[in-house]
């Protein structure tokens, strides 16, 4: 009875390993609020180790092609096409695919120069380091400040050249297919400052998503989650090992 206990603790703690090491890689690799929302450029590590260039390119690749990148463009085209926003592109499917265009272009533009080009040329990295501890307050202080603070591939800080620069190059490049009433450096300066400030905003997402996530589905989790049993417990069916 008692070798028969033994065997089988051991084979639950075989196929437990597999389980856990494949949650973690699921976990790894999935890197999505709720499931949908990608967070590729976020780490919860707080020294992690430095990307290279072609890492930094495939992170741009995937963040520019995920699916949600388009259906956002989408969502943001028909609002805009429902506030006229840029009026000179007209309404109806024409008015809807530039506006569509744009703001797709928009996203990749920001994206390539923010966290491929100028983190590349400079050294930075462009991920968004998570404090994960201390107060809200100072977790919201810190999440707003991360847009101009970035971290040097040899882990030093420095001011966060990439996501400025980013904004301002992306800003102007979006001159070449915005209408001719929405261009010009006062406009573009106007656009890039506030995507910063977007940008800005967005790290509190970024910092918080996983608090919102355990409070969401903690319930879910242990509904689902049976407790664990105790074979030593009282009307137990197997016996204590003895020497």
């Amino acid at each position: 009875m008692c070798s028969a206990a033994a065997a089988q603790s051991s084979n639950s703690s075989a196929q437990a390993a597999p389980q856990n090491q494949n949650q973690q890689q699921q976990s790894d690799s999935s890197q999505r609020v709720f499931g949908v929302v990608p967070q590729f450029l976020v780490t919860s590590d707080s020294n992690p180790a430095p990307l290279t260039s072609r890492q930094k390119f495939k992170l741009f690749e995937k963040t520019s092609l995920d699916p949600f990148t388009f259906v956002s463009s989408g969502f943001q085209a028909a609002l805009s096409q429902a506030s006229d926003e840029f009026p000179q592109y007209g309404q109806g499917a024409s008015g809807y695919a530039k506006r569509y265009g744009a703001t797709f272009a928009d996203q990749v533009s920001s994206n390539f120069f923010a966290n491929f080009l100028y983190p590349v040329l400079l050294k930075e990295d462009p991920r968004y380091f998570r404090l994960g501890r201390g107060s809200v307050k100072r977790r919201i202080m810190y999440s707003l400040t991360q847009e101009f603070v970035a971290r040097r591939d040899n882990g030093a800080r420095t001011f966060a050249f990439e996501n400025v620069l980013g904004a301002f190059t992306s800003g102007t490049v979006s001159n070449a297919y915005y209408p001719s009433n929405d261009r010009g450096v006062r406009l573009t300066v106007s656009r890039s400052v506030i995507a910063m400030l977007y940008g800005s905003v967005g790290g509190i997402f970024s910092e918080f998503s996983p608090d919102i996530q355990r409070k969401l589905f903690q319930r879910k989790s242990k509904q689902r989650t049976s407790p664990e049993r105790n074979p030593y417990a009282s009307g137990s069916s197997v016996r204590q090992c003895h020497p």
